[in-house]
Formats: C-alpha cells, structure tokens, sequence
C-alpha cells in the first residue's frame, strides 16, 4: 500500500511541473512586457545637397531624435559601407558631416546615405546627401548687400533664401557669371529701392541666372527668380506698395528717372517659385522701375509665372525674350508708362497656367479704376508666337489670347505680329474701360498682323476647314473658335463688337488678318527646340511693311525700322540665347 502511495504521489507531482513551467513562461512573458517601446530614431538634415569643386570641403549638419537613445549612425557612401559613427545613448544628438571632395570629373554625383540606429537597434528611414563636382567653386550667399559686392566668372554664386542688395548696396556681376538659386530655401535675389544691380554681360559671356539641380531634373520654380524695386510712381493709392507674395519687395515713389542699374545679356532660366497658392515670383519682375535702369539683351525661359512683369514704373526695355514660360508673357500692370522695343514671346504647346495664359496681359490695376497714372506702356516690334503651331498640334485649354487687354488699361502696340492662339486681341473689360479707350485712341492698334494656323478655324483669323464639335474626335482641336479680334460684349460700351472691329480695321491703322502665318513669312522652325529660325523668310511681307507715321506714341526711343515684328534679317537672337537649357551642364 505505501508503494503505491508513493508512486501515486510521484506520479501526481510530474502532473504540477507543466503547471508549473506554464507558471514561469508567463511570469517571463509579463516581465518582457514592461519593456519599454520607443519609436525609431529620424534624421533631418540642413542640407540635402551640395556643390563644389574638387579639393573644396562641403559640409551638412545632421540632428538625430532617438527617443530610445541614439546607438550610431551608419553612412555610406554610393552605397558601399563608409563609416560607422558611435553614440552614447542621447536623445538628441547633432552631428556635422563634412566632406572633401574629391578630383572627379566635372559633373560626377557622390551619394551619402545616412540612418541612424537606437539602444533597441530600430533602425531610422534612409537620408540622401547628393555632392556634385562643379567646375568651379560654390560661394554661398545669403542676408543683405550693403556696400559694394563683386561677383566674378571664376566662381558660381548660389542664392540661399531672399538675397537683397539694399538701400545703397551696389551688386556688380561680371560677364559670364553663373548664378544658381537653392531650391531648398527659394533662392531670390531682390535689388530694393535705392539698391543697384549692375549685371553687364556681353554677347559672347551673357550672365546666367538658373537653377542648381542638374540635366534632366531642372523645372519651372527652382528657385525664385531676379527682383527690381525702383521709386518710380505706380497707381496705387499709397504710391508705395508690397509685391504680391508679402516678401518684403516695396516700391513706388514720384522719381521717373530713379536707376536701379543695368542687365544687359542676362539669361534667367527656371525661376518662379511659389510664395503663397497662386503667387509666384515672376522670372524678372520690375515694381517701380525708373527709365534710368538699361533692361536689354534679356531671356526669360521656362518660368513658373510671367516671364515679364511691369507693377507701374517707367523703365524702358529692348530685345527681351519670353521663351516657354507658365504664364504671360508680358504682363503690365498698375501704371507702367515705359516704352519696349524687340521682344519675342515663344510658347510650349501644354504649359500654361490654370490662371489662363497670354501673351500680354495688362491691367491699369486689379479692380479696372481710373487710377492715374494710367498703364499706357507703348511696345513696337514684338512677336507673339503662340502654342499652335499647326492643327494636329495638341495645346492646353488654358490659352486665352495673344494680348489681353482689360481693366482700364491704355496700351499702345505698334508694328508687331501675333499668331498660334486661339484668340488674338481680346479687349476684355465689363465696364467701358479699355473699349472705350480703344475707341478715344488712349489706346492704340496700328500695324498689328494677326495670324491664324492654317485649316483651324476660319473667321478671318486661320484658313477654314476645321470641323468643330462639342468634343472633337481627333481630341486635337480647342473647342474656342479662334478669332483674330474680340470684344467683350456689356451694355455700356456704345456699338460693341462692331464699333471695334470697324475702329481696328480702319485703313489708315493697317492692322491686317492673316489666314495662317505661313502667308507672313514665319518659317515653322520658330516653333520648335533646336535651333528656332525667328527671322522671316526671304520675300515676307513682314520685311518692309512697317508703318511709322501712324504711331503717335512712338517718340524718339522707338528705332523707325522698316520690319513689323520683332525681326528683320538680322537675328538679335544669336549668339547670346540658349533655346537648350534642359541639356547644358552650366556646374
């Protein structure tokens, strides 16, 4: 009996150390839970690029937040194992990074990875620092220019953030200079009122004003783009007012003569970055600008915004491109009374702005007031080459008109040629404003040639042939039937649309339709990338059909050539342009 109570009691023992196993797992299982969880370390850095030539140092710093506790940082380099970086359990932990460049071929990427590990070995996401060996020393340029500042063609100066050559600052940038803006920090160089920017470049060494990222990945608004605040009078009511966007831009003043210096073949490509929703910096604007500053030989390609805008001012310009821009051409605004000679406007068949896209756009202000004083800018010779090149071409519905003219606005164009929109003139006003003006010769249309594209659209403004529907099958087409001239149409303006039309086609004015533009002489090329061929072909009628004696505003600026548009046989375009931005390695 007793041996089977022992093995009784034996065996109902083996039967508690499952229990009791059981028992132990869990107390290990709740003793596993008290530990701690932190989320993974992350990493930011104050640059994530940087450029510089060979020998040179370039630097960025990194901050870690380990809430674990920071164990290291892993870096590598273009992907192979660089170095290990130990830490000491901080939370927070600022590392510099530098790095020397190294003699590679101009051009060539270094790629930096960095990731951070914690105490629990949780791993941070990947950060990328890209180096670029450049051909040229970087010098990095932020704040203020107070006295005189030298930029020279032996270096490339880089733009972090709104540069402002102040009130007595003087900027002087030598022939051949490259100036790239950080993407980062919206790089902007803004000359204020009494500041000066004297960027003299030559045909052979133009300026270049562009952005820092390399071939294939360069878009509109890399960087911000060149500001001109003068003290010449604009029709605000204060006389004095802030550019759109709030960063700090004022101008306006009562001196028409005010100098903010000279630009003379400067290129300014990518710019117009976003300051707030819909308001970017223009690729070159001018708040105020006084007839004492020199704008000539300038090109504006591929901007965010306008290419060209005038917020009031006086300042005269001459051959001045808009190449490819966003959003208008030129646009004049707020009382500019300024005189342009020789300016071209070139555009891509899909970039336009949700705003609407124009060649000219101008207002006398935002609201269409009578404010004084009024735009009356006068601009001869210019070409207006729209996004429609042909009928198979596809284009953005948000192409409006080769010039828009609304709001009160008083401008005077002579002598120029308009083509490949959808509309040509449209005087868009719904009140009197602009209309009326037309009508009283405040403003004024003489020796404008109106061009349509051949077998798209008919009404005196491109051959007929089109066939038009509500969605047309080819899906080619714009659903507006292109007109050569337009107005809109309100109660206050005394014979509409006919007043106008018979006004524009007085004979004495010469203004002339155009079934396409082939029948003026412009050669398709002008169109196109490459190597664009602006001049009109041998027999045009553009070349000696000018008219001077029917333009009343044209004083002594205005060169009396024999040529309508921007060109006669001689292309002021060569030598200094770049059509090709997108493939040259300006580092």
């Amino acid at each position: 009996m007793r041996k089977m109570s022992f093995f009784n009691n034996f065996r109902d023992s083996l039967k508690l150390v499952p229990i009791a196993v059981v028992a132990f797992a869990l107390s290990l299982t709740s003793c596993e839970e008290k530990v701690e969880e932190f989320d993974a370390p992350s990493i930011t850095l104050s640059s994530t690029s940087a450029l510089n030539v060979a020998g040179n140092d370039v630097t960025t710093k990194l901050t870690i937040a380990s809430p674990g506790g920071a164990k290291s940082l892993i870096i590598l380099k273009n992907g192979v194992p660089s170095e290990t970086v130990p830490f000491n359990k901080e939370k927070t932990v600022e590392y510099d990074f530098t790095y020397t460049v190294e003699a590679l071929p101009v051009g060539t990427k270094v790629n930096f990875t960095f990731q951070a590990a914690d105490q629990q070995d949780k791993l941070s996401s990947v950060i990328v620092f890209d180096v670029t060996v450049t051909s040229k020393p970087i010098v990095e340029v932020s704040g203020d220019i107070t006295t005189t500042v030298n930029w020279t063609k032996d270096k490339i100066y880089r733009l972090n953030g709104f540069v402002r050559v102040q009130n007595n600052g003087r900027l002087n940038i030598a022939a051949g200079t490259v100036i790239i803006g950080d993407r980062e920090s919206k790089g902007t160089l803004i000359v204020q009122m009494g500041g000066k920017i004297y960027a003299e470049g030559t045909k052979d060494e133009p300026i270049v004003f562009t952005s820092e990222r390399p071939v294939g990945f360069r878009e509109p608004g890399d960087w911000g783009g060149l500001v001109l605040c003068g003290k010449a009078p604009n029709n605000t009511t204060t006389g004095q007012a802030e550019l759109e966007g709030g960063y700090g831009a004022f101008h306006g003043g009562t001196d028409p003569d005010d100098n903010s210096g000279v630009l003379r073949y400067v290129r300014l490509e990518y710019a117009g970055v976003p300051i707030n929703p819909n308001e970017e910096i223009n690729t070159l604007t001018m708040g105020s600008v006084g007839k004492g500053t020199v704008i000539e030989y300038i090109q504006a390609s591929y901007g965010l915004d306008d290419s060209f805008e005038w917020f009031g001012g006086t300042v005269d310009g001459k051959y001045l491109i808009a190449f490819k821009g966003l959003d208008d051409d030129f646009d004049v605004d707020l009382g500019y009374s300024g005189r342009v000679q020789f300016g071209l406007g070139v555009r891509s068949p899909m970039g336009a702005d949700q705003s609407g896209s124009n060649g000219f756009e101008v207002d006398n202000n935002g609201s269409g007031t009578s404010a004084t004083p009024f735009t009356s800018g006068v601009f001869a010779n210019i070409t207006i080459l729209g996004p429609k090149n042909n009928r198979e071409t596809p284009v953005s519905l948000q192409f409006q008109h080769a010039a828009q003219l609304r709001r009160n606005s008083r401008i005077s164009i002579y002598n120029s040629v308009m083509t490949g929109y959808p509309e040509g003139i449209f005087i868009d006003d719904a009140a009197a404003g602009s209309g009326q003006a037309f009508l009283d010769d405040h403003l004024q249309l003489r020796n404008v040639y109106l061009a349509g594209v051949d077998n798209w659209g008919g009404n005196g403004y491109g051959s007929a042939g089109t066939v038009f529907s509500a969605a047309p099958a080819n899906g080619l087409q714009h659903p507006n039937l292109p007109r050569g001239i337009r107005l809109k149409a309100h109660a206050n303006f005394p014979g509409g649309i006919a007043a106008m039309t018979t006004k524009f086609e007085t004979a004495s004015y010469n203004n002339r339709y155009f079934d396409k533009y082939q029948d003026m002489g412009i050669d398709p090329s002008a169109f196109l990338l490459g190597e664009p061929k602006f001049t009109p072909n041998a027999g045009s009628v553009l070349l000696n059909t000018a008219l001077w004696t029917n333009t009343p505003k044209a004083d002594s600026f205005f060169q009396q050539v024999a040529f309508v548009g921007a060109f006669g046989t001689t292309d002021w375009t060569a030598d200094w342009t770049e059509w090709n931005c997108h493939i040259i390695e300006y580092l």
